[in-house]
């Protein structure tokens, strides 16, 4: 049996912490098809429910795209662990006011909130992991936490319904707070547990760098200066909610004009942070990378928000049954996750190893995209034959997440992890805040499924081409680079 080391315990911690924080987003998208589904609450008298729901969705995504490079930003100055434990928190509290929220722009407003929170997580989790974590298991120890986002998707796929279900007898149409209430509190318990737990090695400490963000610790200066930018983006987000609304523009409309933001956003911090920014969106094979990464997050927020409803409307039945179909998907995350990552360690060494893996798995993705699309519009409406392929394409599609991740810390300048992962998401939360209110739309449109399907399809065969573009050049010189903590995990 392998010693049990420092970073499996930090990996073990980052782990619930994806966890808790995909269930607290996810649960949006089953408590909604079932709002949809019965008519209650801010569903009531909607003529398109569906895009409708998708823009509530948009709007979250929109508060947490906003907020991935200033908080890889901060945690580069102030300590990737503060920034870490600061997000977990402020989900807690978010999501617990998310089902206290007495009405429709008080709901938006805590969704918001807590995009702006969880937005800071992904940059700091990934650099804490690279370096707390021996090169040679940089890849794994990324997949291995990130299996957190597939256990949360699956819980909250499954229990939301469950949890909506046991409390109707006692709530009627106010059920859609309990899980809210529940995993805000739950969420709570798991931000105690990572700031107790949660800490670099001592020998590593002494041997690194004192003022690596790895090892520095500033909460004061990371809550002072992300309450600064949160407050900003929110009024922001919120200004285009109302002003939009008071309009009678649609939700599609009004998604588009948030989407857009992340441009406004990147092409101010170019000309206010160049010296930050310019090494980050210059290097074409790290904006090739980002660019890649926005069709997985479209996918992502397609399946993740809106599975159940698909599932539910091809299959029939009860909303507990389609979640159970759909879980098919998350769940085999579970496999993926780790998988690509130990496959891309394996392949590092080698010649444009890991980008390889990245496009192939990228190919197959869109490849079973296209067969649960065509699937869907057949006759034949099989659980069993749809869970199959769900699982499939889950594989693939969680596979490949560790894999760009890894690619992307090796492709960064040295010292700014926390801004090349930031910048990452930033570019890629385009298509979450898209996804699902343009899903949505098309599924009202046409009445079907298929349309939203064949496009993710179109998106993912784009980025495999990305991927491809990444030069081999490039690849092959990042990959004997070290990133800070090398020296002092050998």
């Amino acid at each position: 049996m392998k010693k049990w080391e420092r970073y499996h315990t930090i990996w073990g911690m980052l782990f619930l912490g994806w966890v808790v924080s995909y269930i607290d987003r996810t649960a949006t998208g089953p408590i909604v098809t079932w709002m949809i589904e019965h008519k209650i609450s801010f569903f009531s008298d909607v003529p398109n429910p569906h895009e409708f729901g998708g823009l509530i969705g948009s709007l979250f995504f929109a508060g947490f795209m906003l907020n991935q490079f200033p908080g890889g930003n901060l945690g580069d100055k102030f300590g990737y662990r503060p920034i870490i434990i600061l997000s977990i928190l402020w989900a807690a509290v978010a999501t617990f006011f998310t089902g206290l929220s007495g009405g429709l722009v008080m709901f938006v407003l805590f969704r918001v909130l807590l995009g702006l929170g969880e937005g800071i997580l992904y940059s700091n989790d990934r650099s804490y992991i690279a370096f707390n974590t021996p090169p040679e298991k940089m890849g794994l120890g990324m997949g291995v936490v990130i299996t957190g986002l597939s256990i949360g998707l699956t819980l909250a796929t499954i229990g939301t319904p469950l949890l909506l279900e046991a409390f109707v007898p006692l709530m009627g149409n106010e059920a859609w707070r309990v899980p809210f209430l529940f995993m805000g509190f739950i969420t709570l318990i798991v931000a105690v547990l990572m700031f107790k737990f949660m800490k670099p090695d001592k020998k590593l400490i002494q041997s690194a760098d004192p003022n690596s963000p790895g090892v520095k610790e500033f909460y004061g200066k990371s809550l002072y200066h992300l309450s600064i930018y949160s407050l900003v983006f929110l009024v922001i987000i919120m200004a285009i909610y109302f002003t939009s609304t008071k309009l009678g523009l649609s939700s599609i409309v009004i998604a588009f004009i948030l989407a857009s933001l992340a441009p406004i956003l990147i092409i101010y911090l170019y000309v206010t942070k160049k010296s930050e920014v310019h090494p980050l969106i210059m290097n074409k094979n790290l904006f090739f990378l980002y660019l890649s990464f926005l069709p997985i997050l479209w996918h992502l927020w397609l399946y993740g928000f809106w599975s159940t409803a698909i599932v539910q409307e091809f299959g029939g039945g009860a909303l507990v049954a389609a979640a159970a179909v759909a879980s098919f998907n998350a769940v085999a995350g579970v496999i993926g996750f780790p998988l690509g990552g130990k496959i891309s360690d394996l392949l590092a060494d080698r010649p444009n190893g890991r980008r390889n893996v990245l496009a192939l798995l990228t190919f197959l993705l869109a490849v079973s995209i296209f067969v649960f699309a065509w699937y869907i519009q057949t006759e034949n409406s099989s659980p069993i034959i749809t869970s199959i392929i769900l699982f499939i394409s889950g594989l693939f599609f969680f596979a490949l997440q560790p894999v760009s991740h890894a690619l992307n810390a090796e492709l960064a300048p040295e010292g700014k992890q926390g801004g090349a992962f930031g910048m990452l998401n930033l570019i890629a939360e385009i298509g979450a805040v898209l996804s699902p209110v343009v899903s949505g739309y098309l599924r009202d449109s046409t009445g079907s499924w298929g349309a939203p399907l064949i496009l993710d399809g179109v998106l993912i065969s784009i980025s495999c081409l990305f991927v491809l573009a990444i030069s081999s050049k490039a690849v092959q010189s990042a990959q004997p680079k070290n990133i800070s903590s090398s020296e002092a995990n050998m």
